[in-house]
């Protein structure tokens, strides 16, 4: 087999949270006068990590509120809209495509691992993976060094990243693994394309190229 692991992003990728984050940031602005985002074409302008220079980029001033303040307020926010989120279409049956086919799955999150963990058990797909990694706090600066350790200590044979954005192309460029990005997630096509590497309107599309791959 070409691929004994996926590495899954979720935030964008299996689950569409993009509404959810317009909304969050969108009371925050409008809480502080600044101007809010105007649809989802206006947030993937804007989102980038890290997340401190998305913020940055939508006006807010870290000297008069720094981001550690900042932060617990939008995680708030974002757990009260995500309710409304669903997965993104194909994720389940890509799940079980790959369970069939004998991958390992695994989720690499820049969320807080507990958070992470409840988000999973609240959509009910928590038992589709074989382990999830989140950060240790709730800032979302970088999931490099928590990619890096995983990988150390597991060294799968060979993994394949699925992501929706740059950062999750750079994580798989660290571990040396080979990544396919999924378009309609945070960050824009155009911006994925300058990526180089495969980029996919949709998870059923990457399942498809990784479960030929396999044969």
């Amino acid at each position: 087999m070409k691929y004994t692991h996926i590495l899954w992003d979720f935030n964008g990728t299996i689950l569409d949270d993009v509404q959810t984050g317009i909304d969050s940031v969108n009371v925050m602005l409008a809480k502080r006068g600044l101007p809010t985002l105007k649809d989802v074409s206006d947030y993937r302008s804007h989102f980038r990590f890290p997340i401190t220079a998305y913020y940055e980029s939508l006006g807010f001033d870290f000297e008069n509120e720094p981001f550690s303040v900042l932060a617990p307020e939008w995680v708030a926010l974002y757990l009260e809209f995500v309710k409304n989120a669903s997965l993104r279409d194909g994720v389940t049956e890509a799940f079980d495509a790959f369970r069939q086919a004998g991958l390992k799955q695994v989720i690499v999150s820049a969320t807080e691992y507990n958070m992470l963990g409840e988000q999973l058990c609240a959509l009910g797909i928590k038992n589709k993976f074989d382990d999830y990694i989140g950060l240790d706090n709730i800032h979302a600066a970088s999931k490099t060094e928590l990619a890096k350790a995983w990988y150390a200590e597991n060294r799968p044979e060979s993994a394949v990243f699925i992501g929706d954005t740059t950062h999750d192309y750079e994580v798989a460029c660290v571990l040396g693994c080979d990544c396919i990005l999924v378009s309609g997630g945070h960050q824009s096509r155009e911006v994925l394309d300058k990526c180089n590497v495969c980029v996919v309107n949709c998870i059923d599309d990457a399942k498809n190229i990784i479960i030929n791959a396999e044969k």
